[in-house]
């Protein structure tokens, strides 16, 4: 498993990366907990509409989609866990990174749109 220590406002995330097709459809289904500023980063190949859904997901999450200039375009906040019938999250701008948190994360860092995120 390889990690990436991602930069974003004035905190720093510790996030398992997911840059295959395998590990991206498996995300972070059937994981109970998540500690604390740790979290899942997706890397796609080209920026895209990529859409993200919860099932078999336990945990309520945080979801930021970021642009290529690293630049946060969409956040969908305290997205809860469902079983079958799960409802599609998708950005409407492109993003080549994705990366999910814990729910809460959001705001207790008070992160929006238009905030820059750094790979480190």
């Amino acid at each position: 498993t390889r990690y990436a220590r991602v930069s974003i406002g004035n905190v720093e995330v510790k996030a398992e990366i997911a840059d295959t097709p395998l590990k991206q459809a498996r995300g972070l289904m059937f994981r109970k907990s998540l500690p604390e500023n740790e979290g899942m980063l997706f890397i796609f190949g080209k920026e895209d509409y990529h859409g993200f859904w919860m099932m078999n997901t336990s945990i309520a999450l945080d979801i930021i989609w970021i642009n290529k200039d690293m630049e946060i375009v969409h956040i969908e906040k305290n997205v809860q866990p469902c079983g079958i019938l799960c409802h599609v999250y998708k950005a409407n701008e492109k993003a080549k990174y994705v990366l999910e948190v814990n729910s809460g994360f959001v705001e207790k860092y008070n992160i929006e749109v238009g905030h820059f995120v750094e790979l480190i």
